[in-house]
């Protein structure tokens, strides 16, 4: 039995991007709970992370859509729209793998926590953000934002203009006493989703809600070592990490040092949005203690990369 903490990509909850609605979402949510409960079943500890990005990009552009009809309908703070991402995907991970975990008669729990994660005022991000959310708008509409709610817009590849965020990286889970008493309790636990509800910590035990987007697999890797995981599964699109992807030479990983990763990032073969968010997480997490391991690898190759025959893992 191993502790492992499985962070679930975008394709685990949308499976058609095209198809947004949260009907389409839950359908997803029961097809991805078996790849869950395969590994519960075989009596592994697990713990759910996952991202949000959708999700919370169409619930900004629904405030925002009704604010464009209505001046006086208020839009929802970026904090309060992580929040809510976190309930209702949530809602249907905990939903369709307790049911799951019924259909094979498994006797346990599961919770979704609403989870903040404390990060740096500080933290380079703040200084130049870069991650695009919400709708597209005009010029003339971006600089209203601008100087009406202090909004940093961009311009986002001759397609309209933005509000863009910082991605700092998560340095506290706030709810990490709670998520360990679930966990030694038995319980599935759903928890940072979205990468976490980014707070500051103000002083005097207070903490303010800022609009940023905390990387979830970083977030993934901040849980994992915090509950002493012995994997970090991270669930993408691929079957395996590939070095020269897409080219002729392309060549598939099944197992890499973190020696070798390093070399790998330095000559470029990971996309900054893409597997490079993944591939400094898994080291983060490998290179904290001796004996752990991280594994980056499809949903459905889930339960045979544990087994060590898929996906790609990365140790020390």
């Amino acid at each position: 039995m191993a502790r492992i903490v499985i962070a679930l990509g975008g394709n685990a909850l949308q499976a058609n991007p095209k198809d947004t609605t949260a009907e389409a979402q839950l359908v997803t949510a029961r097809e991805t709970s078996g790849a869950i409960v395969d590994l519960i079943e075989e009596g592994h500890e697990v713990i759910v992370a996952h991202g949000n990005g959708p999700q919370v990009g169409q619930l900004i552009a629904t405030y925002e859509a009704a604010a464009s009809i209505n001046e006086n309908s208020p839009i929802m703070p970026f904090p309060e729209c992580g929040a809510m991402s976190q309930g209702y995907i949530g809602y249907h991970l905990q939903q369709s793998i307790r049911a799951e975990m019924r259909k094979r008669g498994i006797n346990k729990e599961v919770a979704t926590v609403v989870t903040q994660v404390i990060v740096d005022p500080n933290d380079e991000g703040f200084k130049n953000p870069t991650k695009p959310v919400g709708s597209f708008f005009t010029e003339q509409q971006a600089k209203k934002l601008m100087t009406e709610k202090g909004y940093i817009m961009k311009e986002d590849s001759n397609r309209g203009w933005r509000r863009v965020v910082a991605s700092p990286l998560p340095m506290a889970i706030v709810e990490e006493p709670i998520i360990k008493t679930l966990v030694e309790a038995g319980h599935v636990v759903i928890t940072v989703g979205g990468g976490g509800i980014p707070v500051i910590d103000t002083g005097n035990g207070t903490l303010e809600g800022v609009p940023a987007v905390i990387d979830k697999d970083f977030a993934s890797c901040k849980i994992a070592e915090l509950l002493n995981a012995d994997a970090l599964v991270v669930l993408t699109a691929v079957e395996q990490v590939a070095i020269n992807f897409g080219r002729p030479d392309q060549k598939n990983l099944s197992s890499i040092t973190v020696k070798e990763a390093k070399t790998y990032i330095e000559e470029g073969h990971f996309a900054p949005g893409s597997m490079l968010p993944k591939i400094k997480a898994a080291l983060s997490f490998v290179e904290a203690k001796e004996g752990r391991k991280a594994i980056i690898t499809s949903l459905e190759k889930a339960r045979e990369a544990i087994g060590g025959t898929a996906g790609t893992v990365i140790i020390n």
